[in-house]
């Protein structure tokens, strides 16, 4: 089955694509079908992901999958939240795509150990919110949710994964995220909570794998 995956971000597609391939689902970008990105207006992850997950069946016709996702630190009273992508606000601009991801990056985990400084309480979550649908109308969406518990660290450690991976130290891994091998992240990850759901979810109601 094929699904419209509501964002033109290349490594969350990798990621889904390994995480949702066990239920024979191919994953295709709306950028790549000419499709812009959603409006997220709202304050909670399961409202934006619908609102991304509708965008994109409506403009493409046929089934489509959202996630909305975002780092929860305790002591900021559950923020970035849904604004994790766009925490801290950036004085440069550059067209590409990749770039401006980096430098939002960078920027987004400085404004965190800023606003962490001196503060003892480090705990935090990835949250991921999955939703499929098949079609922009349909009244019956999966909406799936995957928490991964950590602790937010005083400096970056490791080179891999994106945004705030390597400010989040895994207590059981020993490891931030961002000095996991793909294989033990997708094992692990909030990401691979939620699809593990959401791939039970399909099988149920959608009668997929």
């Amino acid at each position: 089955m094929r699904l419209v995956l509501a964002s033109n971000n290349a490594k969350k597609l990798v990621e889904l694509q390994a995480l949702l391939a066990p239920a024979g689902v191919e994953l295709v970008t709306q950028g790549s079908l000419g499709v812009s990105e959603a409006d997220e207006p709202h304050h909670t992850f399961i409202e934006n992901a619908l609102a991304k997950a509708r965008h994109a069946a409506q403009h493409t016709g046929g089934a489509a999958i959202a996630d909305d996702s975002g780092l929860c630190v305790d002591a900021l009273g559950g923020a970035p939240g849904v604004i994790s992508a766009h925490y801290a606000t950036l004085t440069t601009h550059t067209s590409d795509r990749e770039a401006h991801r980096r430098a939002q990056d960078a920027a987004n985990n400085a404004l965190l150990r800023e606003r962490l400084n001196g503060v003892p309480d480090r705990r935090a979550r990835f949250v991921s919110t999955l939703v499929a649908i098949r079609a922009a109308d349909d009244p019956e969406p999966l909406v799936a949710v995957g928490r991964w518990h950590g602790e937010i660290l005083a400096a970056m450690r490791g080179e891999g994964g994106f945004g705030y991976d390597p400010m989040m130290f895994i207590p059981s891994l020993g490891r931030s995220v961002a000095e996991l091998d793909a294989v033990t992240k997708n094992a692990h990850s909030h990401r691979a909570l939620a699809a593990a759901q959401m791939l039970a979810l399909m099988r149920e109601a959608w009668r997929l794998g």
